[in-house]
């Protein structure tokens, strides 16, 4: 069974979180596959939550699922049942082919339904990745806007929401977990991975530290630019963002009134304490990052960000509505 072999890496966008995969992902006894989001569908089905849109009637396929779900003998046991075995025929599947013994889920969007991830495999294996707010913000504004974080957080608000579902997650520990920090993890790469197998169950082997000696698949999802630039972890990234915040007064400020809404109990689960959050800035020069060379991951990434601001408000939009309504006229069948 897949259920004790499955590795879940529990992580916000930007953290790193494609460095640790890599890094456990490097163990001869772990496959992992970037992002697969699996799970996330399944706890929208209507049983847990719903969709706000679907090409269906999603209020009345909720209801129904509800309805029919009250008929089972075991009522919610057997629908976790039911998302478990499809979920576990391709995990199973997909490391059949792969002579290794666990599959390793790293997608960030499992943390916003963690309460549904920790029903479906209580007995999986949770490794939770943290990092400095303040350095997931500056990495977002870098890696897709220019270096604006106004911008960054209006397209996709990350700390809060993730700030909130992961603290919940520490503080309440629904199931056992291990939590490594990002600034620990590139300045003692060997004693944190050492601690991460011990958790897994996994001997400790140099290529988890030495990961870029191995093969890691790259495909849509995960940001694998940036790991590939080196072999093993390194400490350039740990407080580049205070640094840059000095030198930007006014995303200092925005980043202050962000951490203002996040209950500090969240950031002390996190790691962070509220209070110490920008202890970094002491000492530290105003230095703006320099922009991120181009890639196509990044070109992409910021094509796809820039056409799709307003666009149910603006004429490319209109288009857009246009060429798929007559797709879908050409597609009927």
């Amino acid at each position: 069974m897949i259920h004790e072999n499955l590795i879940f890496v529990v992580c916000a966008p930007r953290s790193g979180s494609t460095l640790l995969q890599r890094m456990i992902g490097s163990h001869s006894a772990v496959y992992t596959h970037p992002e697969p989001h699996l799970l996330t569908p399944l706890n929208y089905l209507g049983y847990f939550d719903t969709v706000d849109k679907a090409p269906y009637d999603h209020i009345n396929a909720a209801q129904a699922m509800r309805e029919l779900c009250d008929e089972l003998p075991n009522g919610e046991a057997d629908y976790l049942d039911a998302c478990r075995a499809y979920a576990s025929t391709i995990y199973e599947r997909v490391l059949a082919k792969t002579g290794k013994t666990y599959f390793l889920d790293k997608t960030p969007a499992y943390a916003l339904v963690l309460p549904f991830v920790t029903k479906l495999y209580p007995e999986a294996k949770y490794v939770v990745l943290t990092r400095h707010p303040m350095a997931i913000l500056h990495s977002q504004a870098h890696s897709f806007f220019g270096g604006d974080y106004r911008a960054a957080h209006e397209t996709n608000p990350l700390l809060k929401p993730y700030l909130q579902a992961i603290g919940a997650f520490l503080a309440e520990a629904p199931v056992p977990h291990v939590r490594v920090r990002y600034e620990d993890l590139v300045q003692d790469p060997k004693a944190e991975m050492q601690r991460v197998l011990t958790h897994l169950g996994l001997p400790f082997e140099d290529g988890c530290v030495e990961y870029g000696k191995q093969k890691h698949i790259s495909k849509s999802y995960g940001d694998p630019m940036a790991v590939e630039r080196h072999d093993r972890p390194v400490t350039d990234s740990v407080e580049t963002w205070a640094n840059d915040l000095l030198a930007r007064p006014e995303a200092l400020a925005m980043a202050r009134q962000i951490l203002d809404e996040v209950d500090p109990a969240w950031l002390s689960a996190w790691g962070y304490p509220k209070e110490r959050l920008f202890d970094a800035l002491a000492g530290k020069n105003a230095k703006t990052t320099r922009t991120a060379s181009v890639n196509t991951y990044r070109l992409k990434r910021s094509v796809l960000l820039h056409l799709r601001k307003n666009i149910h408000q603006n004429a490319l939009g209109d288009a857009v509505k246009k060429v798929r309504y007559y797709c879908d006229v050409l597609l009927r069948t």
